[in-house]
């Protein structure tokens, strides 16, 4: 893996791809455990855009029915988060009596999680579950339980594997840093 220019910013290595399949594959197995067999069909709820990677890795390794849903919401500018939440897309169908596991993937501050959380809560969902690719424990404090998280990484900016920096940088299938030196 070299280093990738993004605009006006570098980025090095950070995760190979088969370091993220690892990490995917052991939070899939947590929501199996949870779901099959149970007869329950819950709705994935695919945070747009940036979870779309990680929403069809995760959805080729359940092996119970699941209803796919889209929502995008936006919380960044650049590299930094603005600390408002904005829904860029409605959700793509109802959710009322139904358990929803959310696919987002990052979680840093938490803002974008707990708006949605009762947002889905407020338009009926019976259940709400949060699966996340990535997590930066150092920056999230917030009192909305993660019920899956495939990585914990360092609070630092990251792109590749559907994260971008200005839209760009969401097609590498590895994740990359960026490179302040």
């Amino acid at each position: 893996m070299d280093k990738i220019r993004l605009f006006d910013k570098t980025f090095k290595p950070f995760l190979s791809y088969e370091e993220i399949a690892e990490a995917i594959d052991n939070v899939a197995e947590k929501i199996n455990a949870d779901f099959e067999g149970k007869g329950e069909v819950p709705i994935l709820l695919c945070v747009l855009n940036g979870s779309v990677m990680f929403c069809g890795e995760l959805m080729k390794r359940m092996r119970f029915d699941a209803e796919l849903k889209s929502i995008k919401l936006s919380s960044y500018s650049g590299t930094q988060s603005t600390g408002k939440v904005r829904e860029m897309m409605g959700l793509t169908g109802s959710i009322e009596g139904r358990t929803v596991i959310v696919i987002e993937d990052i979680v840093d501050t938490g803002n974008t999680i707990v708006q949605l959380k009762k947002s889905l809560e407020d338009k009926g969902a019976k259940c709400v579950k949060i699966c996340t690719m990535l997590l930066k424990p150092e920056v999230y404090d917030k009192d909305v339980r993660l019920d899956y998280v495939a990585k914990e990484i360092p609070n630092a900016f990251i792109v590749g594997f559907g994260l971008d920096y200005d839209e760009l940088g969401r097609n590498y299938k590895d994740i990359y840093v960026i490179d302040n030196e």
